[in-house]
């Protein structure tokens, strides 16, 4: 009985010392968005028929990619190894983008956009309100605003070309 006590008191320790973090999940999550962003922006801002929606593409390469270097740099002080790739949902949906041109490219874009953004909002809004890690919810905090930005122009983009959303 008093190992499996002792087993429960200290295996959580081992594990946050194994991530370098107690907040790592949000580094991890939020890099892989990040990635995803940069990489689907860089393809919709060549890809995409609409000026409105390839400047938005643009802006997403830009900010993402600003955004993306200093989570870097923060999860490298905080001994975090962050993903090398996008993740499956955002290679799937590369693949999916990929394959549509047009005005069917810009609309799948735009609704993927939405969905990714809110994702962030959450994640970000998640660790502002639960996050152990000052120096990771102070990173929220930063770039929070940037986001819902970027979640309101896609809406307003999405509102402009008839896209309905739930």
């Amino acid at each position: 009985m008093n190992r499996v006590l002792f087993s429960l008191l200290v295996l959580p320790g081992w594990v946050l010392a194994a991530s370098g973090s107690p907040d790592s999940h949000f580094y991890r999550s939020l890099a892989e968005g990040g990635t995803a962003e940069v990489a689907l922006g860089s393809l919709a801002s060549h890809k995409a028929t609409s000026d409105s929606v390839r400047d938005f593409a643009v802006m997403m390469v830009k900010d993402h990619s600003s955004a993306n270097a200093q989570l870097v740099a923060l999860a490298a002080s905080k001994h975090v190894s962050l993903p090398k790739g996008r993740g499956a949902k955002a290679d799937a949906e590369m693949v999916e983008l990929k394959a549509l041109s047009g005005n069917a490219f810009d609309k799948s874009y735009v609704s993927n956009q939405i969905s990714a953004h809110q994702r962030t909002v959450s994640l970000l809004q998640k660790e502002i309100d639960s996050g152990q890690d000052p120096d990771a919810k102070s990173f929220a905090e930063k770039v929070l605003p940037t986001v819902q930005s970027h979640l309101s122009a896609i809406e307003k983009i999405a509102d402009q070309m008839g896209i309905r959303r739930s």
